[in-house]
């Protein structure tokens, strides 16, 4: 019996310093690793890949206008929401799509701006049969925002988590940020963007002694702008570092020379960077805003407001606390992301395919 074909939209790693082609590159990877009963296709531009993938088709922009071979496969899993490709109805293909968050549904957006994103997620949303969600949360907003999007086929809703490659037991080299080797510093990593709030973190520094690393892939303006203006203000240019474009070993040798990752998002759909750092066994300081409370459980810790002062008296309060309780409290964060390997995320997309081909022939 031949195999079930998949066809897996992995087109967002075009942007391969985001996130979201972190995750891609895990979903790739460990469905090659532990793929055996399916005959799988990945579509995107793999030129940043360290590994090599059996069948790929690659990415063109032209072909959200036109495609010829999606038609073949029993699955066709778009793997973000935003995707502009393979819309069509299929009749004879199950059409799985993963939504990442809807946020934009609840930024300070323009009308005219949140009209255009929305009916590019109902142009996905209105041909699928399986929807995927990457937090309890985000299947929520899916659910109370339903409402707004537009499915004409649509059967079930689960949640499969994401899941990361999570570092291993080494020292990692630091490279061109060797300066921060002596420093005591906070780290963020993400968009310099208002849903983020790296500004509230900049506010609280004068009241603690840690300088503040800043990873943006991007970011946004006018909050890019506004928070340089506020780093001035309060002569904090020397505390403060901004990094783009790090290597992976650089990013795990950040953390991992971190006192604290601080990740404060008031917008969350997953929530990575506060995982990887758990898996250092760092303390984790989050908002208790959308997904985060769900990915940090009961290892993080999370700010309950913002006024400068009292984040940093509460910042001060649990790093003294970790500090006294490092052996096990480093143990209990490590051991809490586990379930989050890229491994275990790659296995439950492939029981679900399989779950989803038993139910099309039932």
């Amino acid at each position: 019996m031949s195999k079930k074909k998949i066809l897996l939209d992995l087109e967002r790693l075009r942007y391969p310093y985001s996130g979201i082609a972190n995750v891609f590159r895990n979903l790739a990877k460990g469905s090659e690793n532990k793929n055996q009963q399916f005959d799988i296709t990945y579509f995107g531009d793999f030129s940043a890949l360290d590994f090599k993938l059996s069948n790929i088709i690659e990415w063109k922009k032209w072909h959200k206008f036109y495609e010829n071979f999606s038609q073949k496969f029993d699955i066709i899993h778009v793997s973000h929401q935003l995707s502009s490709y393979f819309q069509k109805n299929y009749k004879n293909s199950i059409k799985v799509v993963t939504v990442h968050d809807l946020n934009f549904l609840h930024e300070n957006l323009s009308d005219k701006k949140r009209r255009k994103m929305l009916k590019k997620v109902n142009n996905n949303l209105k041909n699928t049969d399986y929807l995927v969600c990457i937090s309890e949360y985000a299947k929520k907003d899916v659910e109370e925002n339903k409402h707004l999007l537009t499915f004409n086929k649509l059967k079930e809703i689960v949640v499969i988590h994401n899941g990361v490659e999570l570092p291993e037991d080494r020292i990692y080299d630091l490279g061109k940020f060797s300066f921060l080797n002596q420093k005591k510093y906070i780290l963020n990593i993400g968009v310099l963007f208002d849903k983020k709030n790296q500004l509230s973190l900049v506010e609280m520094l004068p009241f603690i002694d840690d300088d503040l690393v800043l990873i943006a892939s991007d970011e946004k303006n006018p909050y890019a702008e506004n928070l340089r203006t506020r780093i001035k203000e309060l002569k904090l240019e020397n505390r403060v570092h901004f990094l783009r474009n790090i290597s992976e070993e650089e990013k795990y040798a950040l953390i991992q020379n971190c006192d604290a990752m601080c990740h404060p998002s008031i917008a969350e759909g997953f929530g990575i960077p506060p995982i990887e750092a758990m898996a250092f066994g760092k303390p984790v300081f989050l908002s208790t805003f959308t997904s985060l409370p769900e990915i940090g459980g009961d290892a993080a810790f999370y700010f309950e407001n913002f006024e400068p002062q009292k984040m940093a008296e509460f910042f001060t309060e649990k790093m003294k606390f970790y500090e006294e309780n490092e052996e096990d409290l480093s143990l209990k964060i490590k051991n809490w992301t586990k379930q989050y390997d890229y491994k275990v995320m790659s296995n439950n997309y492939l029981k679900f395919y399989e779950e989803i081909l038993e139910k099309s022939i039932s």
